[in-house]
C-alpha cells in the first residue's frame, strides 16, 4: 500500500511581474506541520530593465524562509535590515506581532541580464509566540549543516533532524532538508522524521510503489516514519515538515493567526499605515479587496 496520502503540483501564480508555482497552501492540505506556504520561485531570465520589484508589505504570525537556487535578491524590513540574499544562503524573517519588508532585484542588477530561481516559504508560529517582537536573521552557505552518506548529499536549511540542528532560530520541531544525488539511490530515513512530512521534487524524479514521481511535484505522506522510496540520477528534492499545531491558523493575504480578529486588527493596521515603515522606501502594497476569504488549515 503506496505511503503518499496527497500529490500536489505546482500552480501558477501571478505575484506582480513574475510568475511563481504555488505549492501550499492546498484546497485540501493548508499546511504541512507548521509549514503554511510555499512558492517555487522561476526560474526564470529576466531580461535588463525587467526586475523583481515587491514593495512593502506586512507580515503577522509567521516566519519567512528564503532560499534562493540562483540569482540574488535585496532584502529590507522596518526593523532597519538591508540584506542581499544569494545562492545557498537563508533569510529567516520573523514577523510575530507585526514586520514590513520588501523584495527587489538589486541596484547593480537591475540593467543586465539577470536570472532569478527559489524557494518563498512561510511558516506559522506557535500560538504562544505569534505576538512575539519581530527578528532577523541570515545564515551563510557555510553556516548550513552540510553531510554525504551513501553516495547522497543533504543539507539542513532549518531545523533538526538526523542528528544535525541548523543555526536558524526556529520556534517549534521542524525540518527542511535539502537532498541531492547524482545516481540512483535507495532513500531510507523514515525513522528520523517526525510529526507531518511534505517532499518536494525540485529536480529529477523518485520512484515508490512502482510509481514514479517527477520535478514539481510536492508529495504528502501518510506516515513519515514509512518513508522510503527510490531516487533517481540527477535529482534535487526537499523534506520538509514537522509537528503540526493542535489549533487551526487562519491566512489572509500575508496575515497568519490562530485568531480571526488578530488578522482583521492587522488588516486595519496596514490600511492606515500604522506599521513601522520601511527605511528608504516610499511605496508600498495596498490592502487587497475583502473577497480574499479568511481560510483555516485543514
Amino acid at each position: 500500500m503506496s505511503n503518499i496520502d496527497l500529490i500536489i503540483e505546482e500552480r501558477p501564480r501571478d505575484i506582480g511581474n513574475f510568475l511563481v508555482g504555488r505549492l501550499l497552501p492546498f484546497s485540501s492540505k493548508r499546511m504541512v506541520g507548521p509549514f503554511i506556504f510555499i512558492d517555487h520561485m522561476g526560474p526564470a531570465l529576466l531580461p535588463p530593465g525587467k526586475n523583481l520589484d515587491i514593495p512593502p508589505h506586512p507580515h503577522i504570525g509567521l516566519s519567512t524562509l528564503t532560499y534562493l537556487f540562483e540569482g540574488a535578491v535585496m532584502h529590507k524590513d522596518s526593523l532597519g535590515t538591508e540584506v542581499e540574499i544569494k545562492p545557498g544562503q537563508v533569510n529567516w524573517m520573523t514577523a510575530g506581532k507585526g514586520i514590513a519588508h520588501s523584495e527587489r532585484t538589486p541596484d547593480y542588477l537591475r540593467e543586465s541580464e539577470k536570472s532569478l530561481h527559489g524557494l518563498q516559504i512561510w511558516v506559522a508560529l506557535p500560538k504562544e509566540l505569534e505576538l512575539m517582537e519581530p527578528s532577523f536573521h541570515h545564515a551563510n552557505e557555510d553556516e548550513l549543516p552540510a553531510w554525504q552518506t551513501d553516495g547522497v548529499d543533504y543539507k539542513l536549511v532549518a531545523g533538526q533532524i538526523m542528528g544535525h540542528q541548523s543555526p536558524i532560530p526556529v520556534y517549534s520541531p521542524l525540518y527542511f532538508l535539502e537532498v541531492k544525488s547524482t545516481e540512483q539511490k535507495s532513500i531510507k530515513i523514515g525513522n528520523e522524521l517526525y510529526g507531518d512530512c511534505g517532499l518536494y521534487i525540485l529536480e529529477g524524479s523518485i520512484e515508490s510503489d512502482g510509481v514514479t514521481y517527477e520535478s514539481k511535484e510536492l508529495l504528502v505522506a501518510k506516515n513519515s516514519q514509512l518513508c522510503e522510496f527510490m531516487v533517481n540520477p540527477g535529482t534535487t528534492l526537499y523534506f520538509f515538515g514537522g509537528e503540526p499545531f493542535p489549533e487551526e491558523r487562519f491566512i489572509y493575504w500575508n496575515f497568519v493567526a490562530s485568531d480571526r480578529e488578530r488578522i482583521e486588527q492587522a488588516k486595519q493596521k496596514w490600511q492606515e499605515q500604522q506599521f513601522p515603515p520601511v527605511p528608504g522606501e516610499t511605496d508600498f502594497v495596498p490592502l487587497p479587496p475583502d473577497h480574499l476569504h479568511l481560510r483555516a488549515r485543514q
